[in-house]
């Protein structure tokens, strides 16, 4: 290789042969971000195998068939392309030149917008759903039913489809320029304008916070009055009610998991908005990555609450590593407590 292949300082050119316009490899980028290279690499494949999980076990058991497993089908898909796809482009485009191209480079920016921002339509519905089921129970089953869920999940990822590419509209016209004094050939950088960061901030932050947060306290507030109220009422209602008893404690169950999925999607995306508004280039160091990563390990952590919280994905893992699901009619498998009734099952 040629001396002028080489800065002034030693470093290497992602194109040796374009040395005016190429970037300069990112020959510390391994070193400097190492530790959390390995890590992500790691969180990724438990992030597909997870969520892979998930996925085969609503899809192929029909008595998980429910709405609000539908809801939670389309946020493992999304947790699950984000360990697939997002992770993997992410620890590449950091740690080597981008030899995919602009065209490519794009798409990735696009997939990085679209894939988190159905997480967060997905939080909403979720909200939602438990906020129909706890404080108007008599018109769930008519209100939320399986196929109003599949098409609200459809409109989830077709508008965020769409609404995505208001982010990368600055990146497509930056394909336009590729010989920008302040861009070279090697590298993948998200172009973001003041103005789209606002709307960023409003749309996936501020608003979809309030709105989850505000249903929630309203699912706690009945929660709390339904809790009470049973305490005091108990002997009468074990007697005259008691199927109703169980559906109302099933439904508070279901709501307190997805409380604490929803807490974890919080816990994960404040601080990284957060840090965002202090910090504006979220690529150059350390701690913005690690923010970055703490987001994407979200993903991951829906499974592990599923595990924890669900008795019937317990068993549908048992049922998957085992391979009875390959058995004829497995998916009449029943999943669930005979004394819980179907709504065990959210």
């Amino acid at each position: 290789m040629s001396s002028n292949a080489f800065s002034q300082d030693g470093a290497e050119f992602c194109f040796p042969q374009m040395v005016n316009i190429s970037c300069r490899k990112p020959t510390l980028y391994w070193t400097k971000f190492m530790f959390l290279n390995i890590l992500l690499s790691i969180i990724s494949v438990i992030t597909v195998v997870l969520n892979l999980l998930v996925i085969i076990s609503i899809s192929h058991f029909r008595q998980l068939h429910t709405p609000t497993n539908i809801l939670l089908l389309s946020l493992a898909v999304s947790d699950f392309l984000v360990g697939l796809l997002l992770l993997p482009l992410d620890i590449y485009r950091s740690t080597s030149c981008w030899f995919l191209g602009e065209i490519m480079c794009a798409f990735n920016f696009f997939l990085a917008c679209q894939i988190p921002f159905v997480s967060v339509g997905n939080m909403i519905l979720i909200s939602v759903d438990r906020y129909v089921a706890i404080c108007h129970p008599l018109h769930y089953p008519t209100r939320i039913t399986a196929v109003r869920a599949k098409i609200f999940v459809f409109l989830c990822w077709f508008w965020y489809g769409l609404y995505s590419l208001f982010y990368i509209r600055d990146q497509i016209t930056d394909l336009t320029q590729p010989f920008r004094k302040d861009s070279c050939l090697g590298e993948c950088a998200y172009i973001i304008s003041y103005a789209t960061g606002v709307v960023d901030l409003i749309f996936t932050l501020i608003f979809p916070v309030t709105v989850i947060v505000f249903l929630y306290m309203r699912v706690f507030m009945v929660a709390v009055i339904q809790a009470r109220s049973m305490r005091s009422h108990v002997t009468f209602v074990s007697v005259q009610h008691s199927g109703k008893v169980r559906a109302k404690r099933s439904e508070l169950k279901a709501a307190r998991t997805l409380g604490v999925i929803v807490f974890v999607y919080l816990l994960a995306f404040c601080p990284y908005y957060c840090y965002s508004l202090v910090d504006i280039n979220l690529t150059e160091s350390v701690f913005a990555y690690f923010m970055i990563g703490f987001v994407y390990f979200n993903s991951c952590l829906n499974p592990m609450i599923y595990t924890l919280f669900y008795p019937w994905f317990r068993k549908a893992i048992k049922l998957i590593i085992t391979l009875q699901i390959l058995k004829p009619n497995s998916c009449e498998t029943n999943m669930l407590k005979r004394d819980c009734g179907l709504t065990e099952a959210t």
